[in-house]
C-alpha cells in the first residue's frame, strides 16, 4: 500500500493533489528513532525516559538486525564501460561491512544481537499496511522456524529476485568490459592516422606551438546561405543525445547562441569515433570542424537551438576542457523556463516524476559560474556591460571628464551611517559609500562636469532582493549655471540615451532573458512626467492607498518600498509611462548636503528618477555654501572635523552644482524585470556573503586527519597505506548518527584522496545514507560530490539523504538543488551547565538509591572491562530485554562492546553485587562531544539508580571538558521546511506530519530530559527532486522495519 492511501486513513475531507515535484507530494510519517509505543506497563523497565528502551540508542542512523547481502544495483552501461572497478576496497574506495570483525569478538554479533521494534512499523501497523494473511500453512518457515510473515516473504522473493539481477548484470559487465576492451584494441589496429586524428582529448600545452591561423566561426552568424561550407569553431557541449549506435545528436553553445550538430558513423568517421562521443560529458568545451547543412527534421527547422535554419555535420571533434568533477546542475537543466515545465506537465503523455525541474535561485548564485553560462545570465552581463558603455558615450559627448576616486576615506561619506571600518597601517579607514564628496571636491577643483563608474560599499544589513552591500556606481555631477533642472535634464537624456540604445543592440539578448524572466518592454514619454514629491502622496491616498496602519501617508515623510512600487502602478495606469521623476523631496529624507528649497524649507532642490515604481537614481543640488554646510552639520550632529577635507573645498570657494547616483545592478534589474538584484550581480554580495569558514580544531586522532590524511603528498596505492579507520572518523568528526555506520548491513565509501567517508545502506533501488559526512566541513562538497557520482554511476541507485546537520543540508540544498525538511532533532545538553543538579524531584531520587548502597564503577576510556564484568552485563541486558512490555522504539541494536577504544561505561550496582544500571558513553567528534549511547535502568534496581547513574556520567564528561552530549534523535512537534520546499507542498507535508504524530505519540518528551535541559538540533531529511515518490517511501519504510 502506498503511503498516500495510508496517510487518507488519517485524512478526512480533502483529496487533492497538490503540483510538486516529488511525485505524490507525501513524504514518509516518521524518518527517526524517536517514535514511540505504548509504553511498558512496569515504571523500572521503561528506564528514566517513562519506555522500556535503551535511551541513548535512539540516534538518527539506523541499523536491522541481520546482516543483509550485498545488493549490487544494475549499472548502465555507459558507466560501466567508462570506468573499470575491481572488488578490491582500495582501488574502489568501498568497504562492505558483512561480518564482524576480529576486533568486535566480544561483541553482542549475530547471534546475541538484540532486535528492536522500528518506528515505521509502529507506523505501518497503525495505519494497517501489510496485515498478515489469513493463510500460511504453505509458507516458507524463518530462521525460528515460523511460518514467514507477509513482509518476510515480500523480502525473501525480492532477495531472490536481487540475487538473480545481481547475477544478471555482473554478466553483462563482465560483457561490456570485454567489448570496451576489444574495442580499443580493434580501433589501434584498424584505424588509419587519418581517422584517429579525427576526435581525441588536445593536450593542455598545445597553444604555444607554430600558429595556423584558422578562422574561427562566429555560431550567431551562421544561416542557411552557409549551407556546405566548412566551419570550425570552439564550443561548449550543451547537450547530447545517442539516438544509435550509429548517430549521436549534439547541441553546442557558444555564450547565448547554440546550435545542432549530427555525428554520423560514415566514411573516415568510425563507430570508435561514435563510442568515444557519446560518452563525453555536457559542458566540456571541445573544437568542432563540420559541414553546415540544412535540417534533416520533418519541420524542416531545428527546434532546439536557438540556430534553427542550419545544422553542424560534425567531421572532427576534439576536447580541449574536460568536466573532471561532477556538475550540481548543467546549463541544459538551467535553461528551463517555467512556462516549459507548465507545457510539458500539460501534455497528454506526461508522466508524473519526469517534469523538468526549475533550478532554484540560490543553488545558481551558490554555483554562480555554472549558472552565468546560461544564455539568459550572458544576455544579462552584456547589457550590463552595453549600460555602462551608452552612459559613459553619452556623457563624454554633453563633454563630461571621467574621474575614478578613492575607495579607501578617512571618513563616512553620509553621517557615519552604514560604513564598512577597515584597518589602515594601524588607523581607522572607510570603505567609500559613494563618490558624493569626491565629485564636489572635483567641481570646487573646476573640472566643470565629471562622471564615474565605480564600486560602492554599503555595510546595511538589508537582505532583501534589492539591496547589495557592494555594488557598481554610475556618478555624475556638474556646475549649474542657472537651474537645478539643468541636471535633471541631463540625467533624463543619458537614461533615454540608455533605454534606446539597449533595445536597438540588444534585441537578441532581451528575448532570451525573456524566456527565463517573462517581462514587457520598457515604456518611456519623450517629455518625461516631473511630480512633485508631495503631489505624488496625494495620488496615492487619493487612490486609495494606506500605510502599514491604516493611515494616509505624510507628505513631509520619505515613502517605503511597498509606497514605491504602488506609486508606479499608479502612475503607468494613469499616464502610461514606466519611467517618470517625483521632485522636491522632503528635508526629512535628504542627506545633510542636499540644498534646502528657497522658498519651502520644508523641502530640497532634489529628485528620484524612478523605473517600474522602483527609484533607480537619488540626485539633487548641493549646499555649496561653506557657513551653510557647516551650519547643516551643526544642525544634523555630524561632526566637521571627520570631513575637513570636503570642508575645505568649499571654503576656497565652490561654484553651484549637483549630481545624482545610479545603481547599476538596480536599473538593470528593473529594466529587465528579473527579480532579484543578485541576478544583475557577477558576484553579488549581500550580508550573507563571505561566511565565516570553520575552524579546524584539534582532533582526538590527528594520524586520522581527513585534511592531511597519512598518505598527503603521495599515492594511497602506491604507498600502502590503509584508509582511516571508520571508528577513528568518527571520533574526529561523527555526531550520534554516524555511530550506526558500525552497523554490519551498512557499507561504506571512501574518497580516494581524503579518505572522507559515507555510510549508506542500499534499499530497494535506493541508497539511504544517514548522517553527515566523516571530514572536515570545508569537505563536504567534494565528499558529497564524489559519493552521489558514486551511487548513481556505478551503483545505479537512486540516493537519500536522510538525518544530517544543518552544514550539511545547506551543501545539498544549495550545490545539488536538493529538497529538505526536518521533523528530527538530535537532544543535545549542555553537562556543565545541568539544571537537574538543582532539582528536588532528582536529587531525592538520587538520595534514595545512595540509601539503599547503590555504587558507581567508572571504566574511562582505555581502561578495559574485565571479562567476568562483561558476561554480568550480558545477561543483565537479557534480563532487562525479558522484562519489557509493549512495542518497543529501537533503531540500532544493543551492543555494549562495539568500539570499546571510544566508550566509557559506568556500571551502578547493590551491595550484593546486582548490576542496577549500565550507562556507556560514546566519544563523538570535539564539536558534538559525546552521546549517551545507551542507559539502561536494570529490573529491580533501587528507584533513583538511574538518574544517579545518568547524572553522574554527565558530570564526569563535563569535568572532562565536555560542553555536549546528546540523547540522540527525537521527533520535532512539527514540522519544519528548509530548502527549495514551499507553498502548497508544505501544507500538505506539515498536515500529514501532524496527524501522524498525533496518532502515534512521537513527540511525547521525557520528563527527566526535559529536567536535563535538553534542546532539540534539528536534523533534515533531504532528497533530490522528484526523490521522495511512493518507491521512496517504500525504501525508507524497508530501511527502518525490523527482519524479525
Amino acid at each position: 500500500m502506498s503511503l498516500k492511501k495510508a496517510l487518507g486513513k488519517l485524512k478526512s475531507g480533502s483529496h487533492s493533489n497538490p503540483a510538486s515535484d516529488d511525485e505524490s507530494g507525501i513524504v514518509s510519517p516518521t524518518l527517526n528513532g524517536s517514535a514511540t509505543a505504548p509504553v511498558a506497563s512496569s515504571p523500572r523497565s521503561s528506564g528514566i525516559f517513562g519506555r522500556a528502551r535503551a535511551s541513548g540508542e535512539h540516534k538518527r542512523g539506523a541499523s536491522g538486525t541481520f546482516d543483509r547481502k550485498d545488493l549490487a544495483s544494475p549499472t548502465d552501461s555507459r558507466s560501466s564501460l567508462d570506468q573499470s572497478k575491481t572488488e578490491s576496497p582500495r582501488s574502489s574506495g568501498i568497504f562492505h561491512r558483512r561480518t564482524d570483525s576480529p576486533s568486535r569478538s566480544n561483541t553482542l554479533g549475530h547471534k546475541n544481537s538484540i532486535s528492536t521494534h522500528s518506528p515505521i512499523r509502529a507506523v505501518k501497523e497503525k495505519l494497517h499496511i501489510g496485515e498478515p494473511s489469513s493463510s500460511e500453512s504453505d509458507l516458507p518457515l524463518n530462521r525460528d522456524g515460523d511460518p514467514l510473515s507477509r513482509n518476510q516473504q515480500k523480502k525473501h522473493e525480492k532477495r531472490a529476485a536481487w540475487e538473480e539481477r545481481r547475477r544478471e548484470i555482473n554478466e553483462k559487465e563482465k560483457e561490456i568490459e570485454r567489448r570496451k576492451k576489444e574495442l580499443e584494441e580493434q580501433a589501434e589496429k584498424e584505424l588509419t592516422p587519418e581517422q584517429k586524428a579525427k576526435y581525441g582529448n588536445i593536450p593542455p600545452n598545445s597553444y604555444a606551438g607554430e600558429p595556423k591561423n584558422q578562422q574561427r566561426a562566429d555560431i550567431r552568424t551562421l544561416s542557411a546561405k552557409d549551407v556546405g561550407k566548412e566551419v570550425v569553431f570552439r564550443a561548449r557541449i550543451h547537450h547530447l543525445r545517442k539516438m544509435s549506435s550509429k548517430f549521436v545528436f549534439f547541441v553546442f553553445r557558444q555564450q547565448i547562441a547554440t546550435v545542432q550538430g549530427v555525428l554520423v558513423e560514415h566514411a573516415d568517421i568510425s563507430k570508435y569515433m561514435l563510442y568515444w562521443a557519446e560518452h563525453l560529458e555536457t559542458e566540456s568545451v571541445v573544437l568542432v570542424k563540420g559541414i553546415l547543412q540544412e535540417p534533416q527534421s520533418k519541420q524542416g527547422e531545428v527546434t532546439g537551438a536557438t540556430i534553427r535554419d542550419v545544422e553542424i555535420s560534425v567531421h572532427s571533434l576534439h576536447v580541449e576542457a574536460a568536466v573532471t568533477d561532477h556538475l550540481p546542475f548543467n546549463v541544459y537543466d538551467a535553461e528551463v523556463s517555467q512556462k516549459e515545465i507548465d507545457e510539458e506537465i500539460a501534455r497528454g503523455d506526461h508522466k508524473e516524476g519526469q517534469t523538468r525541474v526549475r533550478i532554484a535561485d540560490r543553488t545558481r548564485l551558490t554555483n554562480r559560474v555554472i549558472d552565468l553560462r546560461t544564455t539568459a545570465s550572458q544576455g544579462i552581463f552584456r547589457i550590463q556591460s552595453g549600460i555602462c558603455n551608452l552612459f559613459r558615450s553619452h556623457l563624454d559627448s554633453e563633454g563630461f571628464i571621467e574621474i575614478h576616486t578613492p575607495k579607501l576615506q578617512g571618513g563616512a561619506t553620509e553621517s557615519g551611517a552604514s560604513v564598512f571600518k577597515v584597518e589602515y597601517f594601524g588607523r581607522g579607514a572607510f570603505l567609500a559609500q559613494s563618490p558624493q564628496l569626491a565629485k564636489q571636491m572635483s567641481i570646487s577643483a573646476d573640472f566643470g562636469k565629471v562622471y564615474e563608474i565605480g564600486a560602492v560599499f554599503r555595510a546595511e544589513n538589508s537582505n532583501t532582493y534589492r539591496h547589495l552591500t557592494e555594488y557598481t556606481g554610475l556618478d555624475l555631477e556638474m556646475a549649474i549655471d542657472e537651474h537645478y533642472h539643468e541636471v535633471l535634464r541631463t540625467l533624463d537624456r543619458t537614461f533615454k540615451a540608455i533605454f534606446k540604445g539597449i533595445y536597438e543592440r540588444y534585441r537578441p539578448e532581451i528575448e532570451v532573458i525573456k524566456k527565463q524572466f517573462p517581462h514587457e518592454d520598457l515604456v518611456w514619454l519623450d517629455q518625461t512626467p516631473i511630480i512633485p514629491f508631495a503631489e505624488g502622496i496625494r495620488m496615492l491616498n487619493e487612490s486609495g492607498w494606506r500605510d502599514e496602519d491604516g493611515n494616509p501617508l505624510d507628505e513631509n515623510e520619505d515613502m517605503g518600498t511597498r509606497d514605491e512600487v504602488q506609486l508606479g502602478r499608479v502612475i503607468k495606469q494613469k499616464l502610461g509611462t514606466d519611467y517618470y521623476v517625483l521632485d522636491k523631496f522632503p528635508v526629512n529624507a535628504r542627506p545633510f548636503y542636499a540644498m534646502p528649497d528657497p522658498n519651502n524649507p520644508k523641502v530640497t532642490n532634489s529628485f528620484d528618477i524612478f523605473l517600474r515604481g522602483q527609484e533607480i537614481l537619488s540626485g539633487g543640488q548641493r549646499i555649496h555654501d561653506s557657513r551653510m554646510l557647516l551650519e547643516k552639520m551643526e544642525r544634523l550632529k555630524v561632526d566637521p572635523k571627520s570631513m575637513e577635507d570636503y570642508i575645505q573645498g568649499f571654503e576656497w570657494g565652490a561654484p553651484p552644482h549637483g549630481g545624482g547616483g545610479i545603481g547599476l545592478e538596480r536599473i538593470l534589474m528593473l529594466l529587465l524585470s528579473l527579480g532579484n538584484i543578485r541576478h544583475a550581480s557577477m558576484f553579488p554580495r549581500d550580508p550573507k556573503s563571505l561566511p565565516e569558514r570553520p575552524v579546524i580544531k584539534e582532533l582526538r586522532h590527528p594520524e586520522a586527519s581527513t585534511m592531511h590524511p597519512p598518505w598527503e603528498g603521495h599515492d594511497r596505492a602506491d604507498a600502502g597505506a590503509d584508509f582511516q579507520p571508520i571508528e577513528k572518523l568518527i571520533a574526529n568528526y561523527g555526531d550520534a548518527t554516524n555511530t550506526s555506520w558500525l552497523e554490519p548491513r551498512t557499507e561504506i565509501w571512501r574518497d580516494e584522496f581524503t579518505g572522507a567517508a559515507v555510510g549508506f545502506v542500499p534499499q530497494d533501488g535506493f541508497a539511504i545514507t544517514v548522517g553527515d559526512p566523516l571530514c572536515h566541513p570545508s569537505q563536504y562538497l567534494k565528499t558529497m560530490t564524489g559519493y552521489l557520482k558514486y551511487i548513481r554511476k556505478e551503483r545505479n541507485l537512486k540516493p537519500l539523504w536522510l538525518l544530517v546537520g544543518s552544514e550539511a543540508e545547506e551543501v545539498l540544498a544549495t550545490k545539488f538543488n536538493w529538497r529538505t525538511f526536518s521533523v528530527v532533532g538530535e537532544q543535545r545538553v549542555d553537562p556543565a551547565h545541568n539544571p537537574a543538579v538543582n532539582d528536588a524531584d532528582i536529587q531525592r531520587k538520587i538520595r534514595h538509591a545512595e540509601k539503599e548502597g547503590v555504587k558507581i564503577t567508572d571504566y574511562p576510556i582505555g581502561t578495559p572491562v574485565p571479562e567476568e564484568v562483561q558476561q554480568k552485563i550480558d545477561a543483565r541486558v537479557q534480563d532487562w530485554l525479558s522484562n519489557r512490555k509493549g512495542r518497543q522504539v529501537h533503531l540500532t541494536n544493543i551492543r555494549p562492546w562495539q568500539d570499546m577504544e571510544h566508550r566509557q561505561y559506568h556500571i551502578a550496582h547493590t551491595p550484593d553485587g546486582t548490576i542496577a544500571a549500565l550507562v556507556v558513553m560514546a566519544q563523538l567528534s570535539p564539536d558534538h562531544g559525546w552521546q549517551v549511547k545507551y542507559s539502561l535502568d536494570f529490573p529491580s534496581a533501587p528507584s533513583g539508580s538511574i538518574e544517579y547513574i545518568v547524572t553522574h556520567a554527565l558530570k564526569l564528561v563535563a569535568q572532562a571538558g565536555a560542553s555536549s552530549v546528546t540523547f540522540g534523535g527525537g521527533a520535532s512537534s512539527k514540522f519544519t521546511p528548509g530548502h527549495n520546499v514551499k507553498g502548497t507542498r508544505v501544507k500538505v507535508l506539515s498536515k500529514a506530519y501532524h496527524a501522524i504524530a498525533t496518532e502515534l505519540k512521537l513527540t511525547n518528551k521525557t520528563e527527566f530530559r526535559e529536567k536535563l535541559g535538553a534542546i532539540d538540533d534539528p536534523s533534515y531529511i533531504c532528497y533530490p527532486p522528484h526523490g521522495l515518490g511512493p518507491m521512496a517511501v517504500k525504501a525508507i519504510l524497508n530501511f527502518f522495519e525490523d527482519d524479525d
